[in-house]
């Protein structure tokens, strides 16, 4: 397989928490649409540890909502929302990669990702979330 030829500047964006760029319709740069594959798969930051799900805290709930994208944002989204039993086995290797990844980050990191608007998600499950991740993100 023919990869593409990255240059490092300006593929990240470099906030409190670094994480890809998107191009013009919103993929992120490293996936190529022809081949409907990332580029760099070795490397994942949130995004790429959970695929299509995606999460948030609910400090009043002590919960940790997890959410699955629509198709428009990610292909993989739409098979999922049409397989059940994908569903499940993904979601739960999702849960293990954002949960290890919650606890990796520094609080200022995790508190930059939960402040990402993700609007076009369906709720798909929720846990209980310790109160070290809640204390960790200032939330009591």
């Amino acid at each position: 397989m023919k990869r593409k030829a990255f240059s490092v500047e300006n593929l990240f964006v470099q906030t409190s928490y670094v994480f890809p760029k998107e191009d013009a319709e919103g993929y992120c740069v490293f996936y190529d649409q022809k081949t409907r594959k990332c580029e760099i798969h070795p490397v994942k930051p949130e995004t790429c540890v959970a695929g299509p799900i995606t999460f948030d805290i609910d400090s009043r709930k002590r919960r940790i909502e997890w959410y699955l994208k629509f198709e428009e944002a990610c292909p993989l989204a739409g098979i999922l929302h049409k397989n059940e039993e994908m569903l499940k086995r993904r979601l739960k290797l999702a849960k293990r990669g954002i949960l290890r990844l919650i606890h990796e980050l520094d609080p200022e990191a995790l508190r930059a990702i939960l402040k990402i608007e993700e609007p076009e998600t369906l709720k798909i499950d929720e846990d209980n979330i310790g109160l070290t991740v809640l204390n960790k993100i200032s939330i009591s």
